[in-house]
């Protein structure tokens, strides 16, 4: 049987798949009834990847810096909400997946354009924590104001017990692929 378009011609193929990942969208086996599939989650999850790239990559693009130059200052500014503890240079290479040498250089880039500081320990003075620098935090937060606006008005949409379980699921997401990403797991 062929299948029509929106507007009432021939589905083109891309169209006819699209109407099928669409159909899929709804319950699976593995979801529960009503709930979406695994594949609508995925396609979900890269899209919002995807637009948070596309702002990081302008952001980079706007201040002369790397992408990856990027991700460090979004692991550094996570660190404390996320490991309870400042980011250091080797937890960071690892984070980003990077040798000892590409983090050493992406950081004295950041430390030369005044995005990040270096500090010593005061326990120990081996240890060196990476530091966000406040007028560079400043200037991301201007920048990415626009990403927090819509996020807040997207939160106000859904009631504190639905932000509640996005945000667990998240956090266990997070989890999930975090162990996925655990030491001995590179290259397999």
């Amino acid at each position: 049987m062929e299948r029509s378009s929106r507007d009432g011609r021939p589905a083109t193929a891309d169209e006819s798949a699209t109407d099928e990942s669409s159909a899929s969208v709804g319950a699976s086996a593995s979801a529960p009834e009503g709930a979406p599939d695994l594949q609508t989650y995925a396609v979900l999850l890269r899209t919002l990847n995807s637009e948070f790239n596309r702002h990081a990559h302008a952001f980079a693009q706007r201040h002369d810096l790397h992408a990856t130059d990027v991700h460090a200052l979004a692991a550094i500014l996570d660190s404390t909400a996320l490991e309870g503890r400042p980011m250091t240079p080797s937890r960071l290479a690892e984070r980003l997946n990077l040798t000892s040498g590409a983090v050493t250089a992406c950081l004295d880039r950041l430390e030369r354009a005044g995005h990040i500081s270096r500090t010593r320990d005061s326990a120990d003075r081996r240890v060196v924590h990476l530091v966000y620098n406040p007028g560079a935090r400043a200037l991301a937060r201007q920048y990415f104001s626009p990403l927090a606006r819509s996020t807040e008005a997207t939160m106000r949409r859904f009631t504190p017990a639905q932000l509640a379980t996005v945000a667990d699921f998240l956090h266990t997401l997070n989890q999930e692929l975090a162990a996925q990403a655990a030491p001995g797991r590179r290259g397999e």
